[in-house]
């Protein structure tokens, strides 16, 4: 009862509305872009936001997703405008080039900040951008007492993984369809997803990464 209350209060604080995530990390100036990121909140996206955020999803993850994409669009769409969805947009001199849609909650008891979106611009991929809202997502999950950064990818996403796994130092978590599907020793079935997480801590890493 005492753990399952001090996790609430961990997610409370983590969403109080008085923190600003980006408070010490305003600007991104490497290898020859100049951006400013801003944060922001599901329930109070603008019209125009909305329609950036879909848009770029389309352009992203249209390819990836295949045949599941047209029920998955749907999905993303409803997650998008939760007041549970935290943000990162990245923004040039005139308009938005991508973002990070981010959510504290729980994982198999372990408090975790969940990774729902990494969406770039493709112009402004592979230029170290990606790996910097990262890394500023991890320091984001560790200020506020999280045991880990937990993310979904879809397997035929390789270059994500890639950047996650060998870039990033990610690992497939322990309760990913394909590790929970070797563990029972089951065959025969396979779900189009991994779940990746980076740990902080013994406890999450005993959970998430070794059960």
């Amino acid at each position: 009862m005492q753990r399952k209350k001090r996790m609430e209060e961990l997610l409370r604080s983590a969403y109080s509305s008085a923190k600003d995530h980006l408070s010490h990390f305003p600007h991104y100036n490497t290898n020859g872009l100049s951006l400013f990121l801003e944060s922001g909140r599901g329930n109070k996206l603008s019209s125009d936001l909305k329609n950036y955020i879909q848009k770029l999803l389309k352009v992203n993850m249209e390819g990836p997703y295949g045949a599941e994409w047209p029920a998955e669009e749907k999905v993303k769409r409803r997650e998008m405008s939760s007041s549970e969805a935290l943000y990162i947009f990245v923004y040039n001199k005139e308009s938005v080039v991508g973002f990070v849609h981010y959510r504290f909650t729980i994982e198999e008891d372990v408090p975790v900040l969940y990774v729902y979106e990494l969406q770039l611009e493709p112009a402004y991929q592979g230029k170290g951008l990606g790996k910097f809202l990262m890394q500023l997502v991890e320091l984001i999950a560790c200020n506020n007492s999280m045991g880990a950064v937990v993310l979904t990818v879809q397997k035929q996403n390789t270059s994500a993984i890639n950047f996650y796994l060998n870039k990033l130092s990610y690992n497939i978590s322990s309760i990913s369809p394909s590790k929970v599907y070797q563990l029972m020793g089951v065959t025969g079935q396979e779900k189009s997803y991994e779940i990746l997480c980076k740990t902080f801590d013994d406890e999450a890493k005993a959970v998430l990464e070794e059960s």
